[in-house]
């Protein structure tokens, strides 16, 4: 599938967001996120190396979008499973959950709940 621009400035290929640098693969990171729509967003999956990769695979397989951050993933690595993301990073996630609600064409039903009828 060819490159394409989304709104987010990123370049996509297969709707992953592709590194800027390659990283050992040892040394990957994966974390998989809930969004309920209703609490912030929590951690459900993380995992390294083998693990990370496996993590990707069952993503992949259930069509979710992945976006490939490594310094995020980093950062969310720190969190216990279950636990909802910190204030620090709701950016950095809404980011990346926009760029997903965009792929699939959709906007968060939060939002067209506050926008009202037409």
């Amino acid at each position: 599938m060819p490159k394409r621009e989304n709104p987010f400035g990123w370049s996509t290929v297969d709707d992953v967001l592709q590194p800027k640098q390659t990283y050992d693969v040892e040394a990957k990171k994966a974390v998989a996120l809930l969004y309920d729509q209703v609490r912030a967003p929590m951690l459900v999956a993380k995992g390294q190396g083998a693990f990370a990769e496996e993590i990707i695979e069952v993503a992949k397989a259930a069509g979710v979008h992945l976006a490939e951050d490594p310094v995020l993933a980093e950062t969310l690595s720190y969190l216990q499973l279950q636990q909802e993301i910190p204030e620090e990073v709701y950016v950095a996630v809404a980011t990346v959950l926009s760029w997903a609600y965009w792929l699939k064409g959709q906007t968060p039903q939060v939002l067209t709940e506050r926008q009202g009828p037409g």
